[in-house]
């Protein structure tokens, strides 16, 4: 690591200009959350693992910002190089650097890893003590790291219709009437779910998001696909051509970019002619298409702007546009995304069911498991663990991580499944109170009848993505712990019997699930819900439910999948977290006030809460109502997907409780 860093400093120095600092953020060139194994540049300077961070280096110190989920991982995995900056209690970073650099500073950023909207933030905050953001030619993380894992070439596969439920070619067609609606003549979509949406095409270009490493413009005539054309087979490249696609090679976005900003970009590929189904006019040349795009330009002066989305388009593509001429807006693929079509709905609902049966399946093997080899008690018995057996016969020490090995091997024997939505939060006693904590075979926690298990984790199938948490405890659990597991239920249920007008957002939201937990002095740094892909990304905009100023932007809505997931974590103890899906439903209410109409929520997320870890004298009569009945529920829903014995234990795990 410290040989990392001098020899980012020696690039630095000799830069022309020099650097004073150079930020490495999580990024990849579309802005993603999760990137691939050769986008980790953040992870390979700092050493941090987590998802989200930023890495500040200057010629005398190293930085790493990151946000509550991760403070304590942070603080375990950075070495004495490293300063942990709090997000939400120390200086944002942009704050920091206008502060702590000296003037005419020169920072340096790869634009192609960088925001529209961070780069011009930052240049704001610089702007005082005349610093300088400097877009560096390449990446100087790259240079240094020797042993960058080479790219990938995974092939694309087309997202059937039968779980998309809409055609590319429809969904283009709407995206076009949005850049009618806003005076534009081209958007740039960088956002990798975005293009594979709206093209329904996946591929497995990053670990747990079935996406492609792409770009795409459109405009009024014309569809591009940016990508390494040696991931399309012939069928694929069929399915584009037929929906209108023309496929660009990955790196041709800069310079087409640029022709888009001149208002010179037309078709390259279509040059034989194509018969108008109407009336047998040859169309498609490429001469002709270019003609009519430059027709169309000059009878509406006025359509003369190019979408980019500020949170998601990179700064180097940005650069390439006039910026008086740019419409910085949100994607219109974000929200049309978010809005699950019917056939999405019904997918989701389905997999989230077979999801429930494997996660049921999971917790019978377990707990016999626990009992067998630890002399558990189980998961329903309250009583003191008895001598734990060490005697382990071959393979039956059970870890955090050969645990969550064995649920994925249940999802995996589940129809359409095609891997995990992203890795398995398995975590016992003081590892759970580690918000995103990730088990590693060479040092993860042996499983321990005394200590709160929780486990985080989701899949990906044909037809939706899923998204779970439990919390159990297959010893006896200790007052203070039952009555903090009630707290979070009680959070847990009150926003999912949630009912509210039309307009509100998630930022109004958020505070039903920590009232319960705020009631003892209690609370959590993590958001309490987000969107979720139809086989997309497991965390998916542009809504949320959080106390983060960003969840007023979006009006939670019908036809949306959020996740209602509050939590609490005593540092050194153990963590709990219950996460179910739900989807917006339009509400059947008495009255309908100002005739807004009113929202409520559905789950659709199917697995017990562990009734001995409730303490039901703090549930109200109609707390322990909706539990009943959600049991009731989950017995008859998972019924079909489990044998005898599973189902004998689903139904003494959901047998009605009373105060």
């Amino acid at each position: 690591m410290a040989d990392t860093l001098a020899a980012l400093r020696s690039l630095m120095s000799s830069y022309s200009p020099p650097l004073d600092a150079l930020v490495v953020p999580s990024e990849d060139y579309h802005q993603s959350e999760y990137v691939s194994s050769r986008d980790k540049r953040r992870e390979f300077v700092s050493g941090f693992t987590g998802s989200a961070g930023l890495a500040l280096i200057t010629m005398n110190e190293a930085l790493l910002w990151t946000d509550g989920r991760y403070f304590l991982q942070a603080a375990q995995q950075l070495s004495d190089q490293w300063k942990l900056m709090r997000i939400g209690e120390d200086p944002a970073v942009d704050v920091w650097m206008a502060d702590n650099l000296p003037n005419d500073a020169a920072i340096g950023i790869d634009p192609w890893c960088v925001s529209i909207d961070t780069a011009q933030r930052w240049e704001c905050a610089f702007a005082k003590k005349q610093q300088k953001l400097i877009q560096t030619s390449t990446n100087l993380v790259d240079e240094v790291w020797k042993n960058r894992p080479p790219p990938q070439i995974n092939p694309v596969d087309v997202h059937a219709l039968e779980f998309a439920g809409r055609s590319a070619t429809d969904k283009l067609n709407d995206l076009r009437e949005r850049l009618t609606q806003e005076k534009a003549r081209g958007i740039v979509i960088t956002a990798l779910d975005e293009v594979a949406w709206l093209y329904n095409v996946r591929g497995s270009d990053v670990s747990y998001c079935p996406v492609v490493h792409s770009f795409a413009i459109v405009t009024p005539t014309s569809a591009f696909l940016y990508v390494d054309q040696r991931k399309l087979s012939s069928e694929v490249s069929g399915y584009l051509k037929e929906n209108g696609i023309e496929v660009r090679e990955y790196d041709a976005v800069s310079a087409d970019v640029s022709l888009l900003a001149s208002n010179q970009l037309g078709p390259f590929a279509f040059k034989e002619t194509q018969s108008d189904v109407s009336g047998g006019t040859e169309i498609g040349s490429k001469e002709d298409a270019a003609e009519s795009i430059k027709t169309e330009a000059e009878d509406v002066d006025s359509i003369d702007l190019i979408w980019a989305d500020p949170g998601s388009c990179c700064y180097a593509l940005y650069s390439k546009l006039d910026s008086d001429k740019v419409l910085l807006k949100q994607s219109p693929l974000a929200l049309a995304k978010a809005l699950k079509n019917p056939i999405e709905l019904d997918g989701l609902r389905k997999a989230h069911i077979r999801d429930g049966a494997a996660v049921v399946q999971y917790l019978v093997w377990l707990d016999k498991q626990m009992q067998e080899n630890y002399g558990a008690s189980g998961y329903f018995v309250e009583e003191e663990t008895l001598a734990k057996k060490k005697q382990f016969r071959e393979g039956k020490k059970l870890t955090e991580v050969t645990v969550s090995d064995k649920l994925e091997s249940f999802r995996a024997s589940k129809e359409h499944f095609k891997g995990l939505s992203f890795p398995t939060i398995s975590s016992v006693g003081p590892n759970a109170a580690i918000i995103h904590y990730g088990p590693q075979p060479d040092t993860c926690a042996e499983l321990d009848a005394d200590c709160i298990y929780l486990f985080d984790s989701g899949a990906q199938y044909l037809d939706g993505t899923t998204d779970i948490t439990r919390t159990v405890h297959f010893g006896r659990p200790s007052a203070h712990e039952k009555a903090c597991y009630t707290a979070v239920l009680k959070g847990h249920i009150a926003l999912g019997n949630a009912r509210f007008p039309n307009g509100t957002n998630g930022h109004a939201l958020d505070i039903l699930a920590r009232i319960p937990l705020w009631k003892d002095g209690l609370d959590y740094r993590h958001g309490t819900g987000h969107g979720i892909g139809s086989y997309l990304n497991v965390h998916e905009g542009p809504h949320l439910i959080s106390f983060r100023p960003q969840a007023r932007n979006v009006p939670i809505q019908a036809s949306m999948t959020v996740t209602d997931e509050p939590g609490y974590y005593e540092d050194g103890n153990f963590g709990i977290r219950l996460e179910n899906v739900l989807v917006v439903n339009e509400a059947d209410t008495k009255f309908n006030f100002a005739d807004k109409g009113y929202l409520s929520f559905e789950h659709i997320t199917w697995a017990p809460y562990q009734s001995k870890l409730i303490n039901l004298s703090l549930l109200t009569p109609e707390e322990i109502d909706w539990l009943n009945t959600y049991h009731s529920k989950c017995r008859d829903i998972l019924s079909p997907y489990l044998d005898d014995a599973e189902m004998a234990w689903l139904k003494k795990a959901t047998e009605p409780v009373r105060a």
